[in-house]
């Protein structure tokens, strides 16, 4: 069986026609001159569903400004008109949300109240946008710019001469559904909205946004609308409002706008902490606060185009979750009420079910202090509201997805250090959550199977069972949310045990095995239940029975807490890696990885998640798969497939397959490139695959990694010469295919020799990922 391992492919000249790691030509060597965010191109992932944004925002920032043309996520590359310019975006999304409070400059009368009627038409060819910038050339003549501060969005329009230069401010239309606004003009600078919406796939919520906007100069004229009826000199309405200046001498029009979701003081309290600086001052400090993020990882080597596409991926991944209390420190709370954060930042917007898989543990590798405040957020929502959340909108549980994705969020925080100090506090909120369901009068669902996976070691799968609350039902997929259950259960053990509960430990690791309890010996499968325990739905592992977003094929690698139980459930190492070897179309990869890639892993349109045998690189429960070829004795073809499938990131508005889901995709991009990866999320597991970069220097934050830095060195990494030949850790020879948090936290080298072929480096016995009992 070893001597499978020992294969020699004569891969000489294979990927030569991708530019994924094509070996540097001598103008594109690398830079050290210049900026990180000429880099970054915000539009990668704007076309083809990425549902990315490419207006104004700095790292994490409540504000996220940037135009809306008509897409449900807000903008779409291959649309040609602008509604206005919003406030609220999250990147990446799959459902409608956000885009409070469009703003648009217009020309001459007011007359029309719907922005789908007023919207002005653009060519992309007079727009530009950078980290923190947006701008772009209205068919009006009038020439819009953005920049952000962390809680406010300003604006700069340059007019025509003209004494009708219009601001509209809409508060009723949104990308959200709407419930209710009012507008009012304050004063002769000032207009303060308050605009409730749902929010998230289905009518969650609701939730309120109130806003203040400061000009730089009196308006001239002034009125609000309701409905279609305009009123001139108004000041105030449920629609919105318009402002008009004399742009005949001065043509530039400023305007500051701060958001809070406590209430109309903390509006006014971001605007005084944040506002009363110049549209350049802001914009100079924002790509400043970039580039000191962005510079926390120095790539050499790799085209120019592979480098504008990673340091794209990872100005994303510092997108979300977003700040959510005011600058006073006030925050509203999942219980519906205003509450104080004292000693830390609180975050909201929490895409967890996507998140927990990559973009957690680059944060906590990157931004460990903000990645801290955003892990106590998460437990002051159980502490204020009374259980954990799933999918959280800002301060309204939408239950989207299913399983318990957040029990490996935390749970990867306490891996990292990030929770000391209220390690306790978390536990307890997540042992509350693993061992029951929220109330019924709470709105979250939680573990919403978990009766009956306590009672009978797996989640039923009832297709037609009304939903007991608005958003996703975990006994819809009761066979992929036994395998995220277990996963949780392993992850929540570790930490249990490392906080001396024992007992606790010893019951979650034994339901982390629970994932055998839905495998099909009939079909060498795992396979939905009903709820006398019967196997139930079609038995073609193609087919998604019970898998959410999935087939039984996509999550059968779901089961990083004992790889080596899963192989042996389905017939062992030789037959696991002959399934993995058809679930990659691993042949065909090797003849063309970027064509395979494209045509026979990505198939039909980015939410074409189901009736498929192969590997889907562009959604979650796959993120992991690559690397299971790590603990089966073959791990050259994780870098085989890993750089097939970077090869879907590319430096243009189509540059992400699929939802990039608050920063997952772009996390996984960033971490899959410079060859460490989470392959046991919750725990602190990285495995090791062969670098896109001859090198890549990561400065850390020495409270929660002691060595303050870490270079990770593959001279000559290529098309060709990719495989592992041997990894040393700061010069000592290291023959695991995995790193663990305690390692990382004092290394300061980890140096990757590579070749063109295969090598005997990792195919031992006992180097693959450790199993969690």
């Amino acid at each position: 069986m070893r001597g499978t391992r020992r294969t020699r492919l004569c891969l000489a000249g294979v990927m030569t026609a991708s530019a994924l790691i094509a070996t540097p030509s001598a103008d594109a060597a690398e830079r050290t001159d210049g900026h990180l965010t000429d880099l970054v191109n915000p539009f990668i992932g704007s076309q083809d569903e990425g549902n990315t944004f490419p207006g104004a925002a700095v790292p994490f920032g409540m504000v996220q400004l940037s135009p809306d043309t008509g897409h449900f996520a807000g903008y779409d590359y291959t649309q040609n008109r602008v509604r206005g310019f919003s406030l609220v975006h999250l990147s990446g999304v799959g459902c409608r949300i956000g885009g409070d409070l469009p703003v648009l400059p217009t020309t001459g009368d007011v007359t029309q109240t719907d922005y789908t009627t007023y919207a002005a038409s653009f060519a992309h060819q007079d727009e530009a946008a950078s980290p923190g910038y947006y701008r772009v050339g209205l068919s009006s003549g009038i020439r819009a710019e953005l920049t952000a501060t962390e809680r406010t969005g300003v604006q700069r329009y340059t007019f025509p001469a003209t004494d009708k230069a219009n601001v509209l401010l809409n508060a009723a239309q949104s990308l959200h559904k709407p419930v209710s606004a009012t507008v009012e003009v304050l004063d002769d600078h000032t207009v303060r909205t308050e605009i409730t919406g749902h929010g998230f796939c289905r009518d969650t919520g609701p939730y309120t946004v109130y806003t203040i906007t400061r000009f730089s100069r009196p308006f001239t004229a002034y009125g609000t609308w309701d409905g279609q009826n305009v009123t001139p000199g108004s000041r105030s309405g449920h629609g919105g409002a318009y402002v008009r200046f004399d742009t005949s001498k001065d043509r530039t029009v400023e305007a500051t706008t701060a958001l809070s979701y406590v209430d109309s003081r903390g509006a006014a309290g971001n605007l005084a902490a944040e506002g009363g600086r110049s549209f350049d001052t802001v914009r100079e400090r924002a790509r400043e606060e970039w580039e000191r993020r962005l510079a926390g990882v120095h790539v050499r080597g790799g085209t120019q185009t592979l480098r504008r596409t990673f340091y794209s991926s990872l100005y994303r991944s510092f997108l979300a979750p977003n700040i959510g209390g005011d600058t006073d420190g006030r925050y509203f709370g999942w219980d519906r009420r205003v509450h104080h954060a004292d000693g830390f930042t609180y975050y909201q917007n929490w895409s967890l079910w996507d998140t927990y898989r990559t973009q957690v543990q680059l944060l906590a590798l990157l931004a460990p202090r903000e990645a801290r405040d955003m892990a106590r957020s998460v437990v002051a929502i159980d502490e204020d509201g009374g259980w954990l959340p799933k999918w959280g909108y800002g301060p309204v549980e939408t239950n989207v997805m299913s399983g318990d994705p957040v029990t490996p969020f935390l749970t990867a925080a306490y891996q990292t250090g990030l929770l000391k100090g209220f390690e306790e506090r978390a536990y307890r909120a997540l042992r509350k959550n693993a061992d029951g369901v929220p109330p019924a009068e709470y709105p979250g669902i939680g573990r919403e199977a978990n009766a009956e996976y306590i009672a009978h070691g797996f989640a039923p799968f009832i297709e037609n069972r009304p939903l007991a609350k608005m958003g996703d039902s975990d006994y819809h997929h009761g066979a992929s949310v036994t395998l995220e259950y277990a996963l949780a259960d392993a992850m929540l053990a570790q930490m249990a045990r490392g906080l001396g509960h024992d007992a606790d430990a010893a019951r979650y690791a034994a339901r982390a095995q629970n994932y055998r309890n839905i495998f099909d010996p009939g079909t060498g499968f795992f396979r939905a239940r009903d709820a006398s325990g019967a196997f139930t739905g079609s038995a073609d592992p193609a087919r998604g029975t019970g898998f959410h977003e999935g087939t039984a094929w996509q999550y059968q690698w779901l089961v990083p807490q004992d790889v080596p139980g899963m192989v042996r459930l389905i017939g062992g190492e030789r037959t696991a890696n002959a399934r993995l070897d058809s679930f990659f179309a691993y042949d065909k990869l090797l003849a063309d990885p970027a064509r395979t890639a494209r045509e026979v892993w990505v198939h039909g349109d980015a939410y074409d998640y189901y009736n498929a045998a192969t590997y889907n690189p562009m959604n979650e429960p796959d993120l992991i798969a690559p690397y299971t070829y790590l603990a089966t004795g073959q791990p050259w073809k994780t870098t085989d497939v890993v750089h097939a499938a970077l090869t879907l990131f590319t430096d243009g508005p189509g540059g992400i397959t699929g939802n990039d889901d608050l920063g997952t995709m772009s996390a996984w991009n960033v971490l899959s490139s410079i060859g460490l990866f989470p392959i046991q999320p919750g725990y602190g597991t990285w495995g090791l695959s062969t670098p896109v970069f001859d090198r890549v220097d990561l400065t850390l934050d020495r409270r929660y990694w002691p060595s303050g830095g870490l270079t990770i060195a593959a001279p000559g990494t290529s098309a060709t010469d990719r495989y592992i030949q041997a990894v040393h850790t700061d010069g000592t020879p290291h023959g695991r295919t995995y790193l663990t948090n305690d390692a990382l936290r004092s290394l300061r080298s980890l140096a990757f020799t590579v070749g063109p072929r295969p090598s005997e480096w990792g195919t031992s016995p006992g180097v693959a990922q450790p199993v969690l009992k």
